[in-house]
């Protein structure tokens, strides 16, 4: 079986209204229980905000250290998941009930080295 990332993109500003947020919430630890039942599920976790990166690039022989996102934009990756799939198609699914339990986009790739 492949491993695959699935990782979810939220849109820049605040937090969606507690009951809608509990509702996702559901949704996803539903999502978990199958996952983990099926043996699927490797990892998974919400990120804090791209406020709260700090970013390391080398420069010469030195390494900078810089605080906030790598890349601004209207979206940043707010969580991922790691499963394991039989095939794309399979992973593609868990990715479309990822999509409609959270209303966000949902990428779907394998990880290299992957039989």
């Amino acid at each position: 079986m492949k491993q695959y990332l699935l990782s979810m993109y939220q849109p820049e500003g605040g937090q969606p209204d507690p009951e809608f947020l509990a509702g996702v919430m559901r949704e996803l630890g539903a999502i978990r229980q199958e996952l983990e039942a099926t043996g699927s599920w490797v990892f998974g976790q919400g990120l804090h905000g791209p406020e709260s990166a700090t970013v390391l690039r080398t420069k010469g022989d030195e390494v900078l250290v810089t605080d906030g996102p790598y890349v601004e934009g209207k979206e940043y990756l707010g969580g991922f998941t790691i499963i394991t799939a039989p095939d794309l198609d399979a992973a593609l699914e868990w990715g479309r009930r990822y999509a409609v339990a959270t209303t966000l986009p949902i990428e779907v790739r394998p990880f290299q080295g992957e039989a």
